[in-house]
């Protein structure tokens, strides 16, 4: 006796999704409520669990297939099964060792798979030329990440032992110039329509001030650790621009309103959309009432929040609404940027990487800690003068941080 798997519902106005990855083969042991396979939506990744104990059946659909909610994917069988074949995964490694390179290209072709990878990670793996195999996964249930590929393709270069290795890796030019096509995932490609989108629409311009960030590092460096002990969470600069935005919003209500027609809808509520990197793409799950909430409770969810993102158990509701975004391209090494609103929000918050810069003060020229910010808006419903005046309330709050503390 058989058991359907079907696509459950994915939530509010979504009806379809693509098979990202198979996490469990047919012929393997399935536990109750057991991922068994991963769909990419429009906003995050959702595994489907098995409805029962029993053994892996059939797929019915195959990876990068679109399918519909409520559609059958798969079946569960009756019975014990067995394990995903250790032994066949032990032998595959001495074949390929004569030729490290080509060990990944055996394993993404699907030729006896050892390891399954989603198609951020194949990409990573076939780029940098590493073994999937040799690689500790540290996403959810074991799976590899791109970061994952990345640090060991780090740790692979500072390896002192890689000059002895440089001839192997030296053969691959005479091999040809290769490309590989990989299908956008559903996630990359909702990306890149409402960014463009955003273009096509909003009549988008950005503004820019400089900070000086002496006050807020030397508040964090005087506390972190008493705040790290009393709350359990690092001391960050996100919960330092998060207040200040609330309070930029609060007085200059525009940059967090929306347009819905011939209507401007005007919030009494901060919901922030906080920028996280995932493994997939850019994703930006909701800090609902900022405003109201302490600096400690908001780190601890911008902290959770990428906990969640790298594991990918980020869930629609964490995605939904937003009044207005922050993000921060500073983790990156970016020094200024123009960034792009996140409909249907009309303002966007960009942050930058903070270097030593000489500056004016009180005539003199000293060498100060300076951050680039910028704030893009939508110049249908925000004019020029309340864009910059938020800012620059950003700005004079982050440089005397008391002015978070009295409401200034």
């Amino acid at each position: 006796m058989s058991t359907e798997v079907k696509v459950p519902v994915l939530g509010e106005s979504i009806t379809e999704a693509t098979v990202g990855e198979w996490l469990k083969q047919p012929g393997e042991v399935v536990a109750a409520d057991e991922p068994i396979c991963s769909l990419e939506t429009d906003k995050v990744a959702v595994d489907v669990n098995s409805p029962v104990a029993g053994v892996m059946g059939e797929h019915l659909v195959a990876e990068g297939d679109n399918v519909e909610v409520g559609a059958l994917i798969a079946t569960i069988e009756e019975g014990s099964g067995t394990a995903a074949k250790p032994a066949a995964k032990a032998e595959a490694a001495p074949a390929a060792s004569p030729a490290p390179a080509a060990a990944p290209a055996a394993e993404l072709a699907g030729e006896g798979d050892a390891v399954v990878l989603s198609p951020a990670v194949r990409r990573a793996v076939l780029e940098h030329g590493i073994d999937p195999a040799t690689i500790k996964g540290t996403g959810k249930d074991g799976r590899l990440t791109k970061e994952d590929v990345l640090a060991a393709a780090k740790a692979k270069k500072d390896a002192p032992a890689a000059s002895t290795s440089a001839p192997a890796p030296a053969a691959a030019p005479s091999a040809g110039r290769n490309v590989e096509r990989v299908k956008m995932t559903r996630l990359r490609q909702t990306i890149a329509k409402r960014l463009k989108s955003a273009q096509d629409t909003a009549a988008l311009l950005t503004t820019f001030n400089d900070v000086d960030m002496t006050a807020v590092m030397e508040t964090r460096a005087k506390y972190k650790d008493l705040f790290a002990k009393k709350h359990d969470v690092r001391l960050g600069f996100m919960g330092f621009f998060t207040k200040a935005a609330c309070l930029a919003l609060k007085d200059v209500p525009a940059v967090n309103a929306q347009m819905e027609g011939d209507e401007i809808l005007y919030h009494d509520y901060v919901d922030v959309s906080v920028a996280v990197s995932a493994p997939n793409g850019l994703v930006v799950p909701v800090l609902r009432d900022a405003d109201k909430k302490s600096f400690a409770q908001i780190e601890k969810d911008i902290a959770d929040f990428g906990a969640r993102a790298k594991d990918g158990t980020l869930t629609m509701e964490d995605m939904k609404g937003g009044t207005f975004t922050i993000s921060n391209g500073g983790v990156f090494g970016s020094l200024m940027s123009t960034p792009i609103i996140n409909p249907p929000q009309s303002a966007v918050l960009g942050l930058h990487r903070i270097e030593d810069r000489p500056v004016a003060i009180n005539g003199k020229v000293e060498i100060r800690p300076m951050m680039y910010i910028a704030l893009s808006y939508d110049h249908r419903i925000i004019d020029g003068r309340e864009a910059v005046t938020a800012l620059k309330i950003i700005k004079e709050a982050i440089e005397d941080p008391t002015r978070l503390l009295i409401d200034l």
